[in-house]
């Protein structure tokens, strides 16, 4: 084809739509019942696009025609699939991450010694206790042992929120028992636990301790004490937990930005039920090939139009997070470059009945964990998050420079 893929999409990896129309139409032959036709509703036979002259007999395209407009399509699939998926590969990179150190429900991984560079984590810091485990259900639902006094979450396999505990779950921050059904589980429920349903086998439990005068060792210890996942039937005689720190060592959680992005969202597809997902993010997703029970092996015309996508999406979400247009995002719009990834205010970016998508995409590039108590105003117990890449100059933060950041009194926070 000598790279027509690439000419047809040319400049249009970051143009998502045609242009408007150069009209080159036949004039129609009078004829004795000619009715006229009201303007807009047909289509010339010849149109110039960007993605070049597109020609059709009575609406039927010729055969180059119908090759750039699949092409076009394909690519607006792959772009939009990118765009609505990139929060299921960055879940999908976060169990990986933690199977790095053992299975699933007996393992849980602490950083003792809080994080450093080697931990390759969205969002996360050097100064909070981060620890978390992979919680893989069955047909039986799985118990959860919690600590006291964490911020802990549990969110699904498609990055859609579960449950809370700790300070801002049901246990009010004293640990509890949680039992968490999987999907499709019609059996008995048994009193004493706080139930939460997933629709997904595969759960991301986080949590996160507080330092004591400047020592994490507190918040470690409360959870080797306390912190268990099993099975429901195994209560009586739970198996043991292997607490794995690690600090100081090399982990990475961080989904891909590439075109390899589609065979990390492919593996979700795979291992969960659709009914956890929209019906119109797996639509998108099976218009290039992700579609559950059948493999994904696109072919080589497939392969370019996917890693043009992913370069479109790549850019396409740091742009939208690091200098949003919507000034929705902006606390001070006009004032501040201070920003909140919750535009809106909700978790769930639905603002008045429309999904945002373009803060969803952005966030899940940027972002991790998913909570309703990340985003609303919870006076007490609740977190608040701003961000900015740019300083008081409008230019990008550098990492060689140091910024002071002016703070004034009498914020009222009380645990970070």
């Amino acid at each position: 084809m000598k790279d027509n893929l690439t000419k047809q999409l040319g400049a249009g990896v970051l143009a998502f739509a045609l242009c408007a129309p150069t009209v080159h139409a036949q004039d129609a032959p009078k004829m004795k019942m000619t009715t006229p036709v009201p303007p807009g509703i047909t289509t010339p036979d010849e149109i110039k696009t960007r993605l070049g002259t597109l020609n059709f007999f009575d609406g039927v395209p010729d055969k180059e025609t119908v090759q750039k407009v699949y092409n076009f399509l394909d690519f607006q699939h792959a772009f939009q699939a990118y765009m609505s998926g990139v929060q299921i590969a960055s879940m999908d990179a976060i169990r990986k991450g933690i199977l790095e150190f053992g299975p699933a429900n007996t393992t849980a991984v602490l950083f003792e010694e809080l994080m450093d560079s080697k931990a390759f984590f969205l969002t996360a810091n050097t100064t909070s206790v981060y620890m978390f485990s992979w919680l893989q259900l069955g047909d039986e639902p799985m118990v959860i042992e919690t600590s006291p006094d964490v911020l802990g979450i549990i969110d699904d396999h498609w990055f859609k929120y579960v449950a809370d505990f700790g300070r801002l779950g049901p246990d009010k921050g004293q640990g509890g028992k949680f039992l968490i059904l999987p999907p499709g589980y019609e059996g008995t429920v048994p009193e004493g636990y706080h139930v939460a349903r997933t629709n997904t086998y595969g759960n991301w439990v986080i949590w996160r301790g507080f330092q004591v005068d400047g020592s994490p060792k507190p918040a470690v210890d409360a959870t080797k004490k306390s912190f268990r996942i099993y099975p429901l039937s195994q209560k009586d005689n739970p198996p043991k937990m292997t607490f794995v720190n690690a600090s100081g060592k090399f982990v990475n959680t961080i989904h891909r930005m590439d075109e390899h992005i589609f065979e990390e969202i492919n593996e979700v597809v795979q291992a969960e039920p659709s009914d956890g997902q929209s019906e119109e993010i797996l639509g998108v997703l099976a218009s290039i090939g992700i579609k559950k029970g059948q493999p994904f092996k696109p072919d080589a015309r497939m392969k370019k139009i996917l890693t043009a996508a992913a370069s479109a999406g790549s850019v396409s979400v740091k742009t939208i997070m690091s200098k949003p247009r919507d000034e929705m995002f902006y606390f001070y719009p006009g004032e501040s470059v201070w920003m909140n990834p919750f535009p809106g205010g909700e978790y769930s970016w639905v603002n008045e009945g429309a999904s945002l998508l373009d803060a969803r995409a952005g966030f899940h590039f940027y972002a991790t964990g998913i909570t309703p108590a990340m985003a609303k105003k919870i006076i007490g117990k609740g977190s608040k998050y701003a961000y900015t890449y740019l300083d008081a100059n409008h230019n990008p933060l550098d990492g060689s420079k140091t910024y002071k950041v002016h703070v004034p009194p009498n914020v009222p926070a009380k645990d970070f």
